[in-house]
């Protein structure tokens, strides 16, 4: 059996599954992912430089298959040392099939990569939608790891839905195979925090 793409399991087997676990009969009530937002925050100690902004916008731009955006600040913030205008983030949003694409990708290949990976935290916001943070953008395999430790950073990877409840939406991730920790490894990570 040849491998379906995200696009052709959102379409087929995925919302048959849907319709039959969520009790609804029109194709389009059914829960659908609208956008993916992909975020890095500049901090301005260690990536203030221009070299390591142009490697962040390279780098995002190889991972996602989209420029990035730099964000500026709105406003100044004297306890950062943050000035009206300065730059302190890229962000990347993806919609229709580079987004599908992109979290193929992340489920499939970078997600997998991850150091002792048990599966990410199955906390939605409350409103159906789902956020996720990884500390290294490396575990993407388009991107070859840096030589300097110190231009390792991190992702925000925000995935928007149309349900309107965490319970459909859980529906819809777990349909797509999203790898949530399962609750017991949950209770006991936490314990051991403690």
């Amino acid at each position: 059996m040849a491998f379906m793409t995200l696009h052709d399991r959102l379409r087929g087997p995925i919302a048959e599954s849907l319709k039959t676990r969520l009790k609804k009969a029109n194709t389009h009530a059914l829960p659908r992912i609208t956008k993916v937002v992909v975020n890095v925050g500049i901090n301005r100690s260690k990536m203030d430089s221009k070299e390591m902004q142009e490697y962040i916008v390279e780098s995002l731009k190889q991972i996602t298959g989209q420029k990035p955006v730099l964000r500026a600040a709105r406003k100044a913030v004297s306890n950062f040392k943050i000035r009206e205008g300065l730059i302190v983030g890229a962000m990347v949003t993806l919609r229709g099939k580079r987004m599908e694409a992109f979290l193929d990708k992340l489920l499939h290949v970078a997600l997998p990569r991850v150091r002792d990976f048990r599966g990410i935290p199955s906390t939605l916001d409350g409103h159906g939608n789902y956020s996720v943070g990884l500390k290294e953008h490396t575990v993407f395999p388009e991107v070859a790891p840096p030589s300097d430790a110190s231009r390792l950073f991190g992702l925000e990877i925000t995935i928007a839905t149309t349900a309107g409840d965490d319970a459909s939406a859980r529906a819809l991730f777990e349909e797509m195979k999203v790898p949530f920790r399962k609750e017991k490894e949950a209770k006991e990570a936490k314990k051991i925090k403690e």
